[in-house]
């Protein structure tokens, strides 16, 4: 499906956006482990979200979904059951790493299998870690799709994360809720911290910025309400709308502002974005409020190493922001952008050269160059989303801003994490 999209007058209004991605997977996981009954709100309804709850649907757990939430009658740390089937899983990379060591500690053999997409990110991450555990798990050639049998029992580990992520520090933490001795993961770079604040665990923080989260079956979900707080990196791609239209207002409701997933905001207000906070609160252990966003003259400023963990997926919307910015936009120490649903340093990169633009491409990141770049070609451009959701909303919004518009091919993929985003889109520009 391609996509095609006018240049817009302004921002102006307020949206309330659907529920963090991440937060959403981890409340039905939770909730699916817990003993007895949970209610989750504002839960995220994307093809990834869905993908974990049929998942948990197909070990046993009885899931309705209403209209104002999704209740979940939860296994208990016996009961999930063997699945039918292998159990597909989509385009969802934090369904499969996290289920992994969920399914690890199973007395049951299971095999995750995905999309093509999926079928290509790399797995040897959560493969050594659990094998550590004493897991039986086996990939092909270190991919999908994964085969878990049952082992007796797993042994807790402490065990250091070679890269910042999420995915692999939940994983190994999930894993080891299933044991009574502390298993214990350290990570020199912060990422995104939703399971540990989710589940209560124990973080120490050492001097030299170190954390080690230890988890144990005392740590074991119990049922629960839980509210999602709106997804900071869905707002990530209005906030940088709002901010390069002229004359623009916007409110964004409820939105995430955990504390290892708001580099983005301080990226942007550095770059002299007009952004402010209002009515927040904690909920769940989460920290939420309204952000009030007001046009912008930005500039371009060096964006260090240590904060791209907690950027790495919104550097796709900031390239927006740093091309319309004064000076040159660089983005480096980002590796982990060449194995996410695209290689997104090569779809910014390519996308970005069919407007005329000059971008230096590195191994792990790379660098709009302004004095170089010829006359930004004034036809509509179709750009490609390369399967990619996050490519194919950065340049939507590249698109509203170019005097002629452009066309997005493969747009359909959005659905992976916001499916009402045209929507979305129509409610809040003129």
């Amino acid at each position: 499906m391609i996509q095609e999209f006018e240049k817009i007058k302004k921002v102006k209004g307020m949206l309330s956006l659907p529920g963090d991605k991440s937060i959403s997977h981890r409340a039905v996981m939770f909730s699916s482990l817990a003993k007895g009954k949970s209610e989750i709100y504002n839960c995220l309804m994307s093809e990834d979200v869905i993908s974990t709850i049929n998942a948990f649907k197909n070990l046993g757990c009885k899931i309705e979904i209403t209209n104002e939430k999704i209740i979940i009658e939860g296994k208990g740390i016996d009961g999930l059951q063997k699945p039918d089937n292998e159990l597909y899983l989509g385009n969802s990379g934090t369904t499969t790493r996290l289920i992994s060591g969920i399914l690890a500690a199973q007395k049951f053999p299971t095999v995750l299998t995905g999309d093509k997409s999926l079928s290509k990110r790399p797995m040897k991450r959560i493969i050594e870690p659990l094998r550590l555990m004493g897991a039986d798990i086996i990939g092909d050639n270190d991919h999908l799709p994964l085969k878990i049998n049952p082992v007796k029992e797993l042994k807790s580990i402490e065990y250091k994360l070679p890269m910042a992520s999420a995915q692999v520090k939940s994983c190994v933490l999930l894993a080891g809720l299933f044991s009574d001795e502390k298993t214990c993961v350290i990570e020199t770079k912060a990422s995104r911290n939703h399971t540990e604040t989710m589940l209560g665990l124990e973080v120490v923080e050492e001097n030299d910025g170190t954390r080690k989260i230890y988890s144990s079956k005392k740590n074991y979900p119990e049922p629960n309400n839980i509210t999602v707080p709106s997804d900071i990196s869905t707002a990530a791609f209005f906030i940088v709308l709002t901010l390069l239209s002229e004359n623009s207002e916007l409110r964004l409701t409820n939105v995430s502002l955990n504390e290892t997933r708001i580099g983005v905001l301080s990226v942007l207000k550095e770059m002299n974005g007009n952004i402010e906070y209002e009515n927040v609160k904690t909920l769940n252990g989460e920290k939420r409020g309204d952000l009030i966003v007001k046009s912008s003259k930005l500039k371009n400023i060096e964006i260090p190493g240590k904060i791209i963990p907690n950027i790495i997926d919104e550097i796709p919307i900031l390239s927006i922001a740093g091309l319309f910015a004064e000076g040159n936009f660089k983005i480096r120490n980002a590796n982990e952008l060449r194995h996410k649903e695209s290689d997104r340093i090569k779809s910014v990169c390519n996308n970005l050269r069919l407007l005329g633009i000059d971008i230096t491409e590195y191994d792990d990141g790379f660098e709009i160059i302004k004095d170089n770049t010829k006359s930004i070609s004034k036809e509509a451009i179709t750009f490609e989303s390369y399967d990619d959701h996050r490519i194919a909303m950065a340049f939507s919004v590249l698109s509203l801003l170019l005097k002629q518009g452009g066309k997005i091919n493969n747009f359909n993929c959005v659905s992976i994490s916001n499916p009402d985003f045209l929507t979305q889109i129509k409610t809040v520009t003129q």
